[in-house]
């Protein structure tokens, strides 16, 4: 990946994170660290998706849908 598109990503990240702090989603410690590791280019997106997915679904196990 060239420095260019990295430099992209991380911004990227940056304005996805500002995005939901301005919404009221929080951006959980497992979904920042997975950015990051996108950003460099060590995960693809279709990865970190599926890492997210997979995460989320596990934690709403047992509890009530609003």
């Amino acid at each position: 990946m060239s420095p260019e598109q990295q430099s992209r990503r991380v911004t990227a990240v940056k304005l996805a994170n500002a995005v939901n702090k301005i919404e009221g989603a929080t951006v959980t410690s497992q979904a920042k660290m997975l950015s990051a590791k996108w950003a460099r280019g060590e995960i693809s997106g279709a990865e970190m998706k599926a890492a997210l997915v997979a995460e989320h679904a596990h934690s709403a196990v047992g509890k009530p849908h609003e």
